[in-house]
């Protein structure tokens, strides 16, 4: 098997951005954003829209830091992996592939959220993750 450069630094960068992005969206639905995607949920038909948005927002930002510092990356990675396909198949995927374009609202960076985690769940949170330092670097078959 070909290895890169240094493998453990591009998971950890890998993680910690992915870790950003998710708490970039999180953090301003906890300031004050969630009334607004309580409304977007039930739009949604999603029942109890409040408390999943309060459940998303607090997955987002908490899972997002969690991901940056590598601290339960699988766990945290997987309940990510399974909000992103939740918006794909409510929210993304009448507007079709892209994210800009023709077909605004896409799928695409979903997906590549989606490639990101499963990636971080089977390769490991990479270098100086909390996680590696406590045994649970990766996932082995």
């Amino acid at each position: 098997m070909t290895r890169g450069f240094n493998p453990g630094l591009g998971l950890a960068f890998l993680r910690v951005v992915v870790g950003i992005i998710f708490a970039a969206h999180g953090v301003p639905k906890l300031a004050g954003g969630i009334e607004a995607t309580a409304t977007f949920f039930g739009s949604l038909g999603i029942p109890a829209p409040t408390f999943a948005a309060w459940a998303i927002a607090v997955l987002e930002t908490a899972g997002g830091l969690l991901l940056v510092v590598g601290f339960l990356v699988v766990p945290v990675a997987l309940l990510l992996v399974i909000h992103m396909t939740v918006g794909i198949f409510l929210v993304h995927l009448p507007n079709g592939f892209y994210v800009i374009g023709s077909g605004q609202e896409g799928i695409e960076f979903n997906l590549l959220l989606i490639a990101a985690l499963v990636a971080l769940v089977f390769a490991g949170p990479g270098a100086g993750a909390l996680d590696a330092r406590r045994g649970g670097e990766a996932i082995t078959a």
